[in-house]
Order: C-alpha cells, then structure tokens, then sequence
C-alpha cells in the first residue's frame, strides 16, 4: 500500500509515514508553487492538518458512544474501529461465571423479588432507602464476582486486551467509550464547522506567503510589483494563535473541564 498524502495514514509502513509526514510539511510550505497561486493539493494539506489539530485538542471532536461487542470463547484480544480513540469501561449483564450466548441465563431471582415487592408497590412497601440497598448490593457483587471487565485498549493499534479468559461463546459486554465524530458532522456543526475553515483560511495564508517570500516580486511595467510574501505569513501566524486560544475558552462548542473528585 503506497502512502496517501491526502489522507491519515493507516496500516502503512514506517517508510511510509515518514513519506507522507515530510509531504505534507512540504506542501505547507509552498511545494510545487510556480505561478504563486495554491494548487488542490495545498489546500488538501492545509484541511488534512486542520483536522488532526481540532482532533487533538478540542472535545467538541469526539462523541461518546457504547457498542455491544460479542465475546470468543478463549479469546482476549479484539479490534475495534478505527473511529474509537478511547475504552472507558466495559461492562457485563451479569455476575460469576460466563452465561454464553444461548444456552445460559442471566436471570437473577433475587432482582425479580426487588423489582416486584419494593418498586412495583412501592406505595406499600420499600421506599428509597431500600433501593439504595439494593443498588449497592448489585454494584459490590459485581466487583466481587466480574461484574466489571478488566482491559487494555492501544488508541493507535485499536487493539483491546480483555484481562479475562471467557470460556463461552455469545456473552455480550457493553462498551462505554469515545469515538471520533465523522469530518461530514464536524463541517456541519455550527462550532466546529466554523473553526475548521478559519483556521484552514490560516493555513493556506501562510501557505501563499511562503510562495510570495520566495518570488519577492513579479515582473511588470514600471519595474514589477512586491509580493506581501511576510506580511500574509504574519498574519497566518496571528490567525492560527487567535483560533487555539478559542478552542481554550470553547467557543467552537466543546463541554469546559469539570470538577474532578477522588
């Protein structure tokens, strides 16, 4: 597989990445520029660097998700789609031993007896109280008895290791993650869509100023004209520092850090 410049590179060799790396720097920096006007390449390189940048640093980018994934008997290690950039937890349906896919039963008597004598009528018996028991009880049985699945997830490799050996086909775990919002949402969104093409406006600025620097000037009656090759590079410099300090006050519409217990 040959290296694509237009694209984030996946599944290609180190030779290769460092290609399409070094063409990228390349075309930002005025590459292939002979009439002192941008070619679709350049304004290729200038999207493609505007999106790893608001990937990287704005939370407006991802969106939080959970999948159903099916476990493999003895089988611990999974591929998750590329979209996926975080695994917060994983979580099953029930306790102890693996249920399998068609074969066991998950159901819990004790739940059924909660769920018909405390919140059913629970104008009769129970209250919040005894709910608050029983919530702690399932939360503590599963940290005793599997409930919660250890793991191991690589954001680059997209490889998750479950710390478990599961010895039926079929069980079902919950995946509680975060995943990359597709670049057709983000154009759209009223934040980030604005965002991405101003600071793709910064990109290809300096992209021309380079060009610019780099002729000085144009011939033309009367002795040719000066190119503007610094002042458009200052002022792609000013734009691209003005819009990474609004992505630290969130204007493009990401959630602000919140308190952190514990």
């Amino acid at each position: 597989m040959t290296a694509n410049i237009l694209n984030t590179p996946s599944g290609l060799t180190l030779d290769e990445l460092k290609h399409a790396l070094f063409e990228n720097i390349r075309l930002r920096l005025g590459g292939d520029i002979v009439d002192i006007e941008l070619d679709p390449q350049h304004y290729q390189a200038a999207y493609n660097y505007t999106i790893k940048v608001y990937r990287q640093r704005a939370q407006n980018s991802t969106a939080e998700s959970y999948t159903l994934m099916t476990v493999v008997a003895n089988q611990d290690t999974y591929t998750l789609p590329q979209e996926f950039i975080n695994v917060r937890s994983l979580f099953r349906r029930t306790v102890g031993l693996e249920t399998g896919g068609g074969n066991g039963t998950s159901f819990d008597p004790f739940s059924s007896a909660i769920l018909n004598t405390y919140l059913l009528n629970y104008n009769y018996t129970g209250g919040m109280a005894t709910y608050d028991f029983y919530a702690g009880y399932v939360e503590l049985a599963a940290r005793m008895f599997g409930g919660f699945v250890n793991y191991t997830f690589d954001p680059v490799t997209k490889v998750l290791r479950v710390v478990r050996d599961f010895k039926g086909t079929g069980e079902r775990i919950l995946i509680w993650a975060d995943v990359q919002r597709p670049e057709e949402v983000l154009l759209q969104d009223p934040g980030a869509g604005v965002w991405i093409g101003d600071f793709v406006l910064a990109i290809v600025k300096g992209i021309i100023g380079e060009a610019r620097e780099k002729f000085a000037s144009i011939a033309g009656p009367g002795g040719g004209t000066s190119l503007n090759g610094a002042a458009m590079k200052a002022e792609s410099k000013a734009m691209q520092e003005s819009l990474i300090e609004d992505l630290r006050r969130y204007q493009d519409g990401s959630q602000p850090l919140t308190w952190i217990q514990g």
